[in-house]
């Protein structure tokens, strides 16, 4: 092939790094293979070779370890280390991911002032201007003689979750039809020769059958954009967590996993074609990062200071267990009432003198307490900056919610296992709830919607018509989880503070924690 009519271009892509700047896990505080600076250092020898390269961030950046939450409480009035990554690293964009708005529009805002590079997000909108929100929404930048744009969107499911104050004055609209309008504008406007949409979100469908993997709330439409919006060459995703790399009805398609584990990479080949430039052949893949792949030292440094003072401040002690706060098995907890889970249902009681609670467990990873409670556990077990929200709820909205939660479960000839859709495409354990205040079995041989048993308040039946006030996280009163029972429902009582916070404010007014478990509810 004769170079001078052929040219490549690569664009990297990294998504929802949420906070894992240094190869560090914070449970342990060892170090692992994953991370931001381990991600420059493949960054750098792509760039080595491809100076012209483009590189991406695809959202979810400034939020998710005890690095981020340390740096938005006590530095929030310095360079976010994040932003000091991307900048150095001489990141062309970034996307608004929703978890950038989790702590409120000041730290965002200062956020995108430091950046030396463009946020990018079509559908935000500013409800004064119309306008969106963080700027045009789309770069364009030249590769050699090749025109590529850029176009960057975020899931409008965003007020399903989000504090209110912190996306006040914005509007969120659906990003199937914002990245129609704005696709079509750019085909128009600027006649490119690559269009890539950058989207802050995941696949609803499968890949191969096109049958949906998740309710299609709107949350994740990136399998609508690659089938029902022309002129997409290629579509970056995020959001899921997901490792894809590949193409669907011609779009080539890439989401890089999360935390720094892997970096994307697209490479576009364009062949001449009299006075214009064609694409001929596209590829995405995904470069993992391992146990060899040294983390880069210049990235480490950014953020080497503030990293010392996270680890120091997470080995604080807080308070001390009397009995056993661990979790052995993550399974096994969510099958009868633990001393954790209660535990974490009294936090969110005592908070707000509500004698119901429902919580769930974030992860599997998530591993309790030990003897002696440290910031560092206290952060690893409610990984998300929630807060707590009191609703009014009627007996039935109980029962309903409760047949929602037994989903979790389904049978097969070893016994009670989890409903695949909880796993793939995306792990989502924290959407199964468990109660306390009230005494309830859930019989997962029993037909679903049918498996609520002896559902009691204060030793009587919960009846149907009678009101109940109930705590829980700010994400599940929304209604998230398809807990659409709680939609519209009244607001008892908000305490906007970080469910961590309440958690340390607990074990520091109490000194000693007393595992307790009064085996309220069951799983058969």
């Amino acid at each position: 092939m004769n170079k001078e009519n052929s040219i490549t271009c690569e664009i990297l892509v990294t998504s929802d790094l949420h906070g894992h700047f240094g190869p560090v896990d914070y449970r342990t505080g060892e170090k692992r293979p994953a991370g931001l600076a381990t991600i420059a250092t493949l960054i750098k020898q792509e760039r080595s070779h491809t100076p012209e390269l483009i590189l991406i961030d695809n959202g979810d950046l400034i939020q998710g370890t005890p690095l981020t939450y340390y740096a938005a409480t006590h530095y929030s009035n310095e360079l976010n280390p994040g932003i000091a990554a991307l900048n150095e690293l001489k990141y062309d964009a970034a996307i608004i991911g929703n978890h950038e708005f989790n702590f409120g529009k000041t730290l965002l805002n200062k956020a995108v002032q430091d950046s030396r590079f463009p946020w990018l997000s079509a559908g935000i909108i500013n409800n004064t201007t119309n306008q969106p929100a963080f700027g045009k929404p789309y770069i364009i930048k030249w590769v050699d003689k090749i025109k590529v744009a850029v176009l960057g969107v975020t899931t409008h499911y965003i007020p399903h979750w989000e504090n209110p104050s912190h996306i006040e004055g914005l509007q969120f609209e659906d990003s199937l039809e914002t990245v129609k309008h704005w696709c079509a504008i750019i085909r128009a406007e600027e006649q490119p020769d690559l269009l890539v949409v950058a989207y802050h979100g995941g696949f609803e469908r499968d890949l191969s059958s096109g049958e949906p993997v998740e309710r299609l709330t709107g949350e994740n439409q990136a399998y609508a954009m690659c089938t029902e919006v022309e002129g997409i060459d290629v579509l970056i995703t995020g959001h899921q967590h997901r490792s894809i790399a590949g193409e669907l009805n011609g779009v080539t398609i890439i989401q890089p996993g999360c935390n720094g584990l892997s970096l994307g990479k697209i490479s576009v080949i364009f062949q001449k074609e009299n006075t214009h430039w064609k694409i001929q052949r596209k590829h995405a893949e995904l470069l993992n990062v391992n146990e060899t792949t040294a983390a880069d030292e210049i990235i480490l440094e950014l953020s080497s200071t503030l990293e010392s003072e996270t680890q120091t401040w997470l080995d604080e002690r807080i308070g001390t267990v009397i009995g056993d706060l661990s979790i052995s098995s993550a399974d096994e907890c969510r099958l009868a009432d633990h001393p954790f889970i209660e535990f974490m249902n009294k936090v969110q009681m005592e908070a707000t003198g509500i004698d119901i609670s429902t919580a769930a467990l974030l992860s599997n990873d998530c591993k309790g307490f030990s003897e002696t409670i440290t910031r560092r556990d206290i952060l690893s077990n409610f990984i998300y900056p929630n807060t707590l929200t009191v609703l009014r709820l009627t007996g039935q909205d109980i029962r309903e919610a409760l047949e929602q939660t037994a989903n979790y479960f389904q049978q097969d000839e070893n016994g009670i296992i989890v409903n695949p859709a909880y796993i793939e495409p995306k792990p989502q354990h924290y959407n199964y709830d468990m109660w306390e205040g009230i005494q309830y079995e859930l019989d997962t041989a029993r037909p679903v919607g049918e498996r609520v048993l002896h559902l009691l308040y204060q030793g009587q039946p919960i009846e149907d018509s009678k009101e109940y006030e109930v705590v829980m996280n700010n994400y599940r009163a929304s209604g998230g989880g398809d807990y659409e029972m709680y939609k519209g429902k009244p607001i008892v009582q908000e305490i906007m503070i970080d469910i961590s916070e309440i958690v340390t404010d607990y074990i520091e007014k109490h000194g000693q924690i007393e595992a307790t478990c009064d085996h309220n509810w069951r799983v058969v």
